[in-house]
């Protein structure tokens, strides 16, 4: 655990600061809050041209696009709130900066006025409050989505009373106690839990740590989520403890399972394999490499009462399927929920592959007439593409398949239009027949 420091804060619950003081950053806030109260930010310029994706929408700034020789970015300290201009000087938003990440700016406002403060970030947090408070009766969703919320660098995941806050920009790491202030006020939360363990983070010049700070830890969060109760640790989950995004597919999912024989690949914490066994599956097998998760898997089981129909497996999901193929096992509904296998463009060719072979071996284990649920997360992976491997494999193995339905994120997950990005996930429903 890195240690803290304490933060002044204005309200009574005094939150504990997990965030060590950044190089640079002491010096360059001052500045910044000093150009701020004058109304003279500092000014970040763009060449010629660079501001048309901004104009339609966009939020990020890449480093090629500045012009460097009027307005150097070695002037900016990681966190400084600037203006961006074009190149003939013209206003396009407020941001903040990190000169030393290749996304060197994301805009904050397109309104000169508005900073990112304290206030900004609570009248946003009450935006997407108002949405997923439309949305879901239970207070179990991502209330934050980064760009799509108007706050890039932020995903805050809520659990109830319980809030789960991931930070991975320099600039959202300044407004850290912002943040925490702003949440205590609107929410007034038990506890709030800071996820700063991301990878991203390495490319923002930015530690990695987890702890609480504000309440107390609990050990487990609560998740109620289409009808069933989970829990999972609080502090060493996979990314703020739980996956939200899936919930409409999972949902979609219970309606095909009724008196079959369920396999639930990378199965994580049951969230696919429970709700299955809730709404009437014979039998459900759980694959997962970690077994500490489907230690959970069991707990979360019980939690439901379908223990008795719930079985886990321990070990790798390529190894565990051809052992299942060998032994000549046959499933009516295999949910196939792999983590992304292309997290970079690098990564193609081989998580191409790897989305082809396990795909494939799911097939080769599916009862004559089967349902496969196969989803991807990986944003580098078309649609279409996931589409084309479906189909190549059916046609190798010399069955017939369908598209029954396909899926996307949930509501809590918005996509930004003009920011690709923002739009990863995908699940096809697909009915599997003898050719």
């Amino acid at each position: 655990m890195i240690a803290g420091i304490i933060l002044i804060s204005p309200y009574k619950r005094k939150p504990k600061s997990l965030s060590p003081p950044l190089l640079g950053y002491n010096a360059g806030h001052k500045n910044q809050a000093d150009q701020i109260l004058m109304n003279t930010p500092a000014i970040l310029k763009l060449r010629k041209n660079e501001e048309r994706r901004l104009r339609a929408g966009h939020l990020w700034v890449f480093s090629n696009e500045v012009d460097t020789k009027i307005t150097p970015l070695d002037q900016f300290s990681p966190g400084d709130q600037i203006q961006v201009v074009d190149s003939t000087g013209k206003f396009i938003g407020n941001a903040y900066i990190n000169p030393h990440s290749l996304i060197c700016a994301r805009l904050i406002s397109r309104d000169k006025k508005y900073f990112l403060d304290q206030s900004l970030l609570t009248h946003r947090f009450k935006v997407a409050l108002s949405l997923r408070e439309r949305l879901f009766p239970d207070p179990y969703y991502r209330l934050v989505f980064g760009e799509s919320d108007a706050l890039p660098g932020l995903v805050i995941d809520r659990f109830g009373d319980v809030l789960s806050v991931q930070i991975t920009t320099a600039g959202m790491e300044a407004q850290q106690e912002a943040i925490i202030a702003a949440l205590d006020k609107l929410l007034k939360p038990k506890t709030i839990i800071l996820r700063n363990d991301s990878s991203v983070r390495t490319l923002e010049g930015l530690p990695s740590y987890v702890g609480t700070v504000l309440g107390d830890t609990p050990e487990m969060i609560d998740i109620i989520e289409n009808g069933c109760r989970f829990q999972a640790p609080s502090l060493t989950g996979q990314k703020t403890g739980w996956f939200y995004d899936h919930r409409l597919n999972r949902e979609r999912a219970t309606h095909y399972v009724k008196g079959l024989r369920v396999l639930d690949v990378f199965s994580y914490m049951g969230a696919w394999g429970i709700p299955a066994a809730v709404n009437g599956a014979s039998e459900v097998y759980c694959i997962d490499s970690s077994a500490t998760a489907l230690d959970q898997v069991e707990a979360n089981a019980a939690l439901n009462n379908v223990a008795s129909k719930v079985t886990t497996i321990e070990g790798d999901a390529f190894a565990a399927l051809k052992e299942l193929r060998e032994d000549k096992q046959r499933f009516d509904v295999i949910l196939l929920d792999p983590p992304a296998f292309i997290k970079r463009r690098k990564d193609a060719k081989q998580g191409l592959e790897a989305y082809r072979r396990v795909n494939q071996l799911a097939m080769q284990i599916l009862s004559r007439d089967g349902l496969l649920v196969s989803a991807s997360c990986s944003h580098h992976l078309e649609r279409s593409r996931l589409q084309e491997i479906l189909l190549k494999n059916s046609r190798h193995l010399d069955r017939n398949m369908v598209l029954l339905e396909q899926g996307h994120q949930g509501p809590d997950h918005p996509i930004h239009p003009a920011i690709p990005e923002t739009d990863y996930l995908k699940a096809f429903f697909c009915r599997v027949t003898p050719s």
